[in-house]
Order: C-alpha cells, then structure tokens, then sequence
C-alpha cells in the first residue's frame, strides 16, 4: 500500500477516531500534569523560605516569594492600575458653557485685514459700544433686581400692560420694514451658530473688562468658551467649531494668557474665599455645604477640563511650563473632581518623564503640591504612576539621558519621602521582586535569568530604593528594607564577575558605600574592591583604545577589554571606592581591625602591577591608611573605658570628626578633586570626538 497523500493525510490527522483518542488521552495526561505543578506550585510559595548563597562571604539571603510569577513579572507590569477613570468620563460639563443671551457676540466681522477700516471710524465705534454696553449692564442689574425683590416684580407686571400700548404705536409704522431684516438676521445667526462664530481680540478684551474690572460674571461662561475654544483650536472634532473660531495668533495667545492668569483669582471671589489661604479641607465644605459651588463647579470643571486638553495638545515648552503653574494655584479645586484629578496626574507624571530641564522640574512640582495639598488617596495613584514611569524611561541609558534619569531618580525619591508609610510598601513590594529576580538567577545560572539583571533598568531600580533609603534612614526605620537592598546588591555584584562585568560591580560598590555612610551600617564591601583590583588580565598587551565614561557601562564589549584607558579608569575609580570607605570609618574605633586584611591584600597587589600609575596611586593609599591606623591606636591607648561602653565608644574621636582636619580626610578630599577633574578631561576628549564625527557625517553627505 503506498503512501497517502498530503491532503489525505491532513484528513487522517484531524478527522480519525484513532489520532482523536490519543489527543484526549495526551489532553488529560497533560491537564493532570498541570494541576498537580500549580498545586506545588501554591504550596511552596506560602511556606519556603529558600536562601540565596554565595552573596557575601558565610552571608546568606532568605526571602519568602508569595507569590511564584513574580519573578517572571517585568519590572513595569509589577502594579496594576485601574484606568477606568480616563474612559468614558463625558459629562454635560465637558462641553461649552450656556451663554446669557443678554451678552450677545459683538464685533464678529472685525478681522486683521479689515484693521485700517477699522481705526478710521474708531472713535465713534467705540462710544457706541460703550453706551451699548452700559445698556446691557443696566438691563442685566434690572432682570437681577426683578428676581430677588417680588414688589419690584410686581410693579412691573401692573404698569407692563401701558409700557405695551406705547410701545405698539411706536413700532407699528416700521414692522413691514423690519420683517425683512429680521429674517435675514435670523438666516444668518443660524448659519453662524452652525459654523462657529469668530473671536476676535476685542471680544476678548471687552469681556476680560466686564469680569474682571467691572464684576460682571455673567459673560464669565463667554470668556470660558473662548478659552476652550484656544484649547481645541488645532483639532478637527466637532466641539472646535460649534461656538468660536479663532481670529488670529493674538487672539490665540490673548485669551489663553487672561484666562489662564485669572481664572484663580475669578474663582475665589465667586466662592469668596482667599488664594493663600484655602485648603483641601475648605472646598470639600464648599462642595457639601455652600450654593455657590452648585454655580461655580461648572465653571471650574470647564476650565480645568480646558486647561488638561491644552496640556495634551501643546508641544511648546515654556506654554506647558506655565500652564502647569497655573494649574499649580487651582489644585484645591482638584479635590472636587476626582476623575480629573486622576487625569492631571497622569499628564503631569508624562511631562515630568518625558520633559528636559526646567519642563520636567515644573511638572514634578505640580505633582509634589498635589501629593502634599490633595487626599491621601490620590498618593497611590501618583506613586505607582511616577515608578512605572520612571521604570519605562530607565530601559536605556547614554550620554544623552544619563544625567536626565539621575534627576528623575532624585525627584521620585523626593516624592516618596512625602509619606513614608506608603511609599514603604510600594519599595516592599519592588524590593521583593527584585529579590525574587535575583534567586532566580543564582538557582538556573540561564542566559534569559541573568539579563534580567544586568540591565538599566534592573540597576536603576536598585538605585532608586538605595537613595530612598539613604535619605529616610536616620528620622524612620527602615532596616527591613536597608538589609534587603545591602544583600541583592551584594548578590548582584558575586554574580557577575570577570573583566567584562567590571562596571557593573562598581556600581553595586558604590551603592553600598551610600548606605553605608547614610546609614552608619558597616558594609564590608573593602572584599568586592580588592577583587576587582587583583584583576590583572593581560597588562602587558593593553593598548591605547578610544576613550570610554563606565558610567555608561554594565558589560564591556571584547573590543574594549585590551583598552588601556579602559583599565586605568576602572581600577582608579576602585582605589577611590576603597578611599571613601576606609574615609568613612577613619575616625572609628575599630578601624586598625578594619584595616588590616585590606592592607596585607594591597601591598600584594602593589607588588604584582606592572604600571607605575597604579602601582604609585596605591602606594599612596597604603600610606595614608598605615599612618591613619597608628593615629586611632596612639588615641585608643589613652582611653578608659571598655568595649562593652557603646556611648564612648561612639563618642571616639568625635572632637576630631567635626574638625575634619585628620590626615586621611585630606587626602579623600584631594582624590575627589582629582577624580572631578579627570571627568572633566574625559568630557572634554568625548565631546571633541563626538563632534568630529558629525563633522565626517556632514562631509559625507
């Protein structure tokens, strides 16, 4: 029997009892298999506790995972967020405001070309507007009067019948005149409300006049819809255009400016109450209390639903910046709205990433007031917001943004610092996963488990919980988090080892010698330095190689492991590493204990460098050391009390400490100095070859 076909066979496979009864057979098996994994699964994340070894030496780590995927989790998708509040939020306050039809659109045919016609009649354009606008302003006070005093109202109503008659004979003659008038006007006011009426500069001026000069609020919804009207001047949809069209660029900038200035000031006066001195507490009285606000609220709802919309559509920098410090000054009316407070957050936390500079500053000041002035409900939403953010900028780091992610770094710590026992748990919750990472990859040692690692954005985040730590640790306690961070940190630095990791563990050196010295925790961390400078590779064939900034780096590409200049700035930011430790423990007690394997351990290394600079820069720290321990042994051997003493103990050289005159702290001072001008000298040297490469591009071209 010869084969089967190819469409016969595809037949056989999904249409014979056979091949079906070993599917379900193979089905169950597996569906079996399944149930039984995720149920060990379940039982080992709620009672192992496994430890990580290896981190430091005789040092272990045990942490409880409660949850197995997390691991698995990218840093960015670690909290769900609800985003049902940015979805359907239309409200009838999300359009333009009802005018008063006693206020009507004045001056609409006055455009920029017409502007010479305009200043030759001028004069007497303007004393009729006047008048026609004291007219209004006396009809409007007359309406008002007849609703708030009813014998006023009722005189009216007697004489109204004798008003009429008059009225009737005077009027009689010219109605067939005006028929035709009246119909033209009416075909063209509908055409005109159809199409979007124009706003022009003087319209703006008159009605910023009345509000704000003359309190007169009820052409206040007039000058909102101009504003909204600003707002979505460079969209198509069908709310740009149902009342105003913009005139020109002056008009433009006109009515964002007045509003945007004023619009705070206008609103604490409807609500009488004072800019400086309102809180959050204040308006939440107003909303459950006050008849104003049932008046006012959709007033600030539409401007500050104007205001979100300018924010998601201008690309200028210093419009943004100062529409985020208006906003600053109405956050108290945030309290009112919290759909939109969730919305502003949101925009504030993408300018804040995503701004350079002065940008980036405003919006992180709009978010810290709103954390400070605003319910503590919204800090979840502000702290997962930021970290996520933050997280998803960190993926990438180059000259570029280096300095850009360093500030972000230090402003989300900022922030955290507001409520320490929130941000506690989100750090919690982030540090559990960085640990659960970490165990992965010292248990499977695979390709995909250690690139979780040494990565921007594993590392940064590690940062940024060192620097929280850092700035918390001395007024909250925070050893939880202190001894998590210290281990993952040395965890990461054992794992990578080797030339090519060496930028990695000076960064892990790093950290931990800022908590160290915000802390007061000793950090042995003199082991992870001494290791990287043993590393002597093949000095005798480095070679010149181009110049290289390691903060820039985590994995040295092979092209630059014979670098010479490479190698040279990795090892002389190790001895300064080690400076800045034994700096922070020179005045200490111990530190002659501290000392001693170090030393043994760098006088071996002098011994077998080759290189004169390396050899004379760590003859030099030898020195310094050898001498600072001779100087806290001749000081110990004056003093009376025992080592079970912990206040004199810490009290040891505390005279000295607050001098800072001793030996070593001078000479840490003088390598610090050296090292910024080293950096600067790279600088120099990266910048002149990076612009003598745009150079070649542009010739090329």
């Amino acid at each position: 029997m010869g084969k089967l076909g190819k469409k016969a066979r595809k037949f056989a496979q999904k249409n014979l009892q056979s091949v079906l009864k070993k599917r379900r057979k193979f089905k169950s098996m597996r569906d079996s298999f399944r149930r039984k994994s995720s149920a060990r699964v379940e039982e080992t994340s709620e009672d192992l506790v496994e430890p990580i070894t290896g981190l430091t030496s005789g040092g272990t780590l045990e942490g409880t995972l409660k949850n197995a995927a997390l691991a698995n989790t990218s840093l960015e998708m670690l909290f769900d967020e609800d985003d049902s509040d940015f979805v359907n939020e239309g409200s009838d306050s999300d359009g333009f405001l009802s005018e008063d039809e006693n206020y009507p659109c004045f001056s609409e045919n006055k455009s920029e070309n017409g502007s010479e016609e305009m200043s030759a009649d001028c004069a007497s354009k303007g004393q009729n507007e006047e008048i026609h606008h004291e007219l209004m302003e006396q009809k409007w006070k007359l309406d008002r009067l007849r609703e708030k005093d009813p014998k006023f109202s009722a005189f009216l109503e007697k004489h109204k019948s004798d008003l009429e008659k008059i009225k009737s004979k005077d009027t009689s003659s010219d109605e067939e005149d005006e028929t035709g008038d009246q119909d033209a006007t009416t075909v063209s006011e509908g055409s005109r409300s159809r199409e979007g009426r124009l706003l022009t500069s003087y319209m703006v001026d008159a009605w910023f006049e009345l509000v704000v000069e003359k309190k007169n609020m009820s052409v206040l919804p007039n000058l909102l819809n101009g504003f909204r009207a600003a707002c979505l001047f460079e969209t198509d949809g069908p709310d740009s255009t149902l009342y105003y069209k913009i005139q020109s660029k002056e008009t433009f900038c006109k009515i964002l400016m007045c509003v945007l200035q004023e619009a705070d000031s206008i609103f604490c006066k409807l609500l009488g109450i004072t800019n400086s001195g309102c809180k959050r507490e204040n308006i939440v009285e107003l909303v459950n209390s006050s008849k104003k606000w049932k008046i006012v609220k959709p007033l600030i709802s539409s401007y500050l639903r104007s205001t979100l919309y300018l924010l998601n559509q201008i690309t200028d920098s210093q419009i943004l910046e100062f529409t985020l410090s208006r906003i600053r000054s109405s956050i108290i009316y945030l309290a009112a709205f919290p759909s939109l407070t969730r919305r502003v957050i949101k925009v504030a936390v993408l300018l804040w990433v995503t701004g350079g500079g002065s940008l980036s500053a405003s919006a992180f000041s709009l978010l810290w007031e709103m954390a400070v002035q605003l319910d503590s409900d919204f800090l979840d939403t502000i702290f997962i917001r930021a970290y996520k953010a933050f997280i998803a900028k960190c993926k990438f780091v180059d000259a570029t943004n280096l300095r850009h992610i360093q500030l972000l770094r230090d402003f989300i710590s900022e922030l955290y610092s507001i409520n320490i026992q929130k941000s506690y748990d989100l750090a919690l919750s982030s540090i559990q996963q960085l640990t659960g990472i970490l165990q992965n990859a010292l248990r499977t040692k695979k390709k995909e488990a250690l690139k979780k690692i040494y990565n921007w954005q594993y590392m940064n985040c590690i940062h940024l919980w060192v620097d929280f730590i850092s700035n918390n640790a001395e007024d909250h306690n925070l050893q939880k988090l202190l001894y998590l961070v210290i281990q993952i940190t040395n965890g990461v630095a054992h794992l990578f080892t080797g030339p090519r990791y060496l930028p990695l563990r000076l960064k892990c050196i790093q950290m931990l010698n800022q908590l160290s010295n915000a802390t007061g925790v000793f950090i042995p961390v003199a082991f992870l330095v001494l290791s990287s400078l043993e590393y002597k590779g093949s000095l005798k064939v480095f070679k010149p190689g181009p110049t290289t900034d390691i903060s820039l780096l985590l994995k040295v590409p092979k092209h630059l492991l014979k670098s010479q200049d490479f190698h040279y700035e990795c090892l002389f930011s190790a001895i300064e590493m080690l400076a800045a430790h034994f700096a922070q423990w020179s005045y200490h007690i111990s530190f002659p204990e501290i000392a001693t394997i170090p030393l043994i351990r760098l006088k071996q290394i002098q011994q077998n460098t080759i290189v004169d600079s390396l050899r004379r820069s760590i003859q030099c720290l030898v020195d310094q050391v050898e001498q600072n321990v001779q100087f806290v042994q001749k000081k110990r051997e004056d003093v009376a009390f025992s080592p079970k003493d912990q206040t004199a103990v810490d009290s040891f050289l505390q005279l000295e400490r607050s001098g800072g005159n001793a030996r070593f702290t001078r000479y840490y001072t003088g390598l610090l100095q050296k090292s910024v001008a080293r950096n600067l000298a790279m600088n120099e040297k990266l910048s002149l070859l990076e612009g003598k490469k745009q150079e070649r591009k542009k010739q090329r071209k």
